[in-house]
């Protein structure tokens, strides 16, 4: 070690009682506006903390403050694959807006296990999170919330819990008759696999749209996989090859997209000449894509804002809240934009 060079004082991290002195408060005062109280501050005086803590770059013990609050200052996610392009960017966007309003985002991947749900869940919970947002597989998941604020996603929830639907029969429905506006009529639906977050009510939508047109919606018509670009490939590839063959195909996730429009290359298709792709998220897979892909956007700053609202509210809403979607024309539908 190298002895302190003489008049300098040892360095140290700042401490509480160092913000005291260059505030000119006392310790208590330091503590009242780190934990916004118990007792009022007056906003000049909780100003100089701030900017003694500022210009010491004291940060408090969050750990120890959590022990004292009883609570973690932060917000718990449970998704069920983070690395599909719409749930990162969901979780970059409740990671933004949280650390805004002064909670931090704990995130949890099911790895589309509902087992491992379940133990993502428990494990936020021993946490003593402030909140708890869910994208679940267990539309009826009975565990144990402990009193846990928390709002499901995308899915059912138990009765008296906040839910938070996004409008997908709608934007599927919506998608389809834009379809159908572009003189398409065998109109294919590559969905997600049944009880995944959205996937039934985008089937769904997808039935009534054709229904609507007097169009038909047979099995021949439909295939399912896992929300990825590997599962769409792989679903494509099987009903491109099918006879006769589609002209158009709703795509319940871009990602899926993704997979598909490899697949229509491969077997010379070609998009939107001969086949019209619409697909469901609107994440920047959907802008990067070739062709950019015309999809229905989830509203994620809606939907942030919403989930935020219902696990911090005072007290928490209840019930079912639906969020609207929109369609974004590109040029995968055979739009020239």
């Amino acid at each position: 070690m190298h002895p302190t060079p003489p008049g300098d004082a040892p360095r140290h991290p700042p401490t509480r009682s160092d913000v005291a002195r260059r505030a000119g408060v006392s310790t208590a005062v330091v503590s009242y506006v780190v934990n916004s109280g118990p007792r009022p501050v007056a906003p000049a005086t909780r100003q100089r903390v701030l900017d003694a803590m500022a210009a010491l770059g004291y940060r408090p013990n969050a750990a120890a403050r959590a022990l004292r609050l009883r609570r973690a200052t932060a917000i718990g996610l449970v998704v069920p694959d983070v690395s599909n392009t719409y749930f990162g960017a969901l979780a970059r966007e409740l990671s933004d807006r949280a650390f805004t309003a002064g909670y931090g985002l704990l995130l949890g991947d099911s790895n589309n296990d509902p087992e491992r749900e379940r133990a993502q869940v428990e494990s936020l919970v021993d946490r003593q999170v402030d909140g708890l947002i869910v994208l679940s597989l267990e539309p009826g998941s009975t565990v144990e919330l402990r009193g846990t604020p928390t709002v499901y996603l995308d899915q059912r929830s138990r009765p008296g819990q906040a839910s938070i639907v996004i409008d997908n029969a709608g934007g599927a429905r919506t998608a389809v008759e834009h379809l159908v506006g572009h003189g398409r009529r065998r109109i294919a639906h590559l969905g997600g696999l049944a009880g995944a977050p959205g996937a039934d009510d985008r089937a769904r939508g997808w039935r009534e749209a054709l229904a609507r047109a007097g169009l038909e919606s047979g099995a021949d018509l439909s295939v399912q996989a896992d929300y990825s670009r590997e599962g769409g490939h792989a679903a494509a590839r099987d009903l491109l090859s099918r006879r006769p063959r589609v002209d158009a195909v709703f795509v319940a996730s871009d990602v899926q997209a993704l997979g598909l429009l490899r697949a229509a290359r491969e077997l010379g298709i070609s998009v939107p000449q001969d086949l019209a792709v619409v697909s469901f998220d609107g994440t920047a897979d959907a802008v990067f894509s070739d062709p950019p892909l015309t999809a229905v956007e989830q509203p994620l700053a809606r939907i942030a804002d919403a989930a935020l609202s219902a696990v911090l509210g005072q007290p928490p809403p209840r019930g079912r809240q639906q969020i609207a979607v929109d369609l974004v024309i590109r040029r995968s539908c055979g739009c020239t934009e």
